[in-house]
């Protein structure tokens, strides 16, 4: 599904955010990426999703080869892959269903489907009696969780998760992580991106860890090792 082969990524002058990572993920994986800040979690999402590029190696993410892939291509690319940030980016002048609706709109859905997909993502995401509120009227596990409902939109087979906890405490994280857990119960893929050990520790699934740019620790079932 996700292949990795010897990819670095360097910024100017002379600073390396990865170096000769190598990575394999299977379909339907829940897979969490950790490391202290600075160690290359974020630049390794970013490639992921196609907002990078990497400087060398080859990145493979199902039949597409995103290694060079062009401005025209990655918009129908990232219709396989969901994206949920930390900070939400939610349209506050937007209620629950439009902000979700809106993902289908720019693709060009029509009316008819947009009525039939978005009601499913709320109610996945548990949102169904909350869909014409505006996000200023929900706690931030919500905002989440609409954030979550949005990249849903296009059934995609792998959802990646930079941080989606960072802005939250510890009863909505833990709503939030058991969300993931569902969606990839469902067959997706999830890539979690965390510094968040007791998250990770909790999951007792695959723990991948980066520290300076470099692949340090690959577990089946780890832990959040470093201090």
């Amino acid at each position: 599904m996700i292949r990795f082969t010897n990819v670095s990524k360097f910024y100017p002058p002379s600073t390396h955010a990865l170096l000769h990572v190598n990575l394999h993920i299977k379909p339907g994986e829940f897979i969490s990426i950790v490391g202290q800040s600075g160690s290359g979690k974020t630049t390794l999402a970013k490639l992921l999703f196609a907002e990078e590029k990497p400087t060398k190696g080859k990145i493979v993410v199902g039949d597409w080869d995103i290694s060079n892939i062009s401005c025209h291509d990655i918009p129908c690319f990232r219709r396989q892959i969901g994206v949920v940030f930390q900070d939400f980016k939610l349209l506050t002048r937007k209620t629950v269903f439009e902000n979700v609706s809106f993902a289908l709109e720019v693709a060009g859905e029509d009316r008819k489907r947009i009525k039939e997909i978005v009601p499913q993502v709320l109610k996945i995401v548990g949102l169904s009696d909350k869909h014409h509120r505006y996000p200023r009227q929900l706690s931030g596990g919500e905002q989440q969780r609409v954030s979550i409902a949005r990249s849903l939109v296009h059934r995609p087979k792998i959802l990646v998760a930079d941080e989606p906890t960072g802005n939250l405490d510890t009863i909505h994280a833990h709503e939030i992580i058991e969300l993931l857990k569902k969606i990839n119960e469902y067959g997706t893929t999830v890539v979690l991106v965390t510094h968040d050990r007791d998250i990770v520790n909790s999951l007792k699934k695959r723990v991948v860890t980066l520290a300076d740019g470099k692949v340090v620790s690959d577990i089946e079932r780890g832990k959040y090792l470093l201090s």
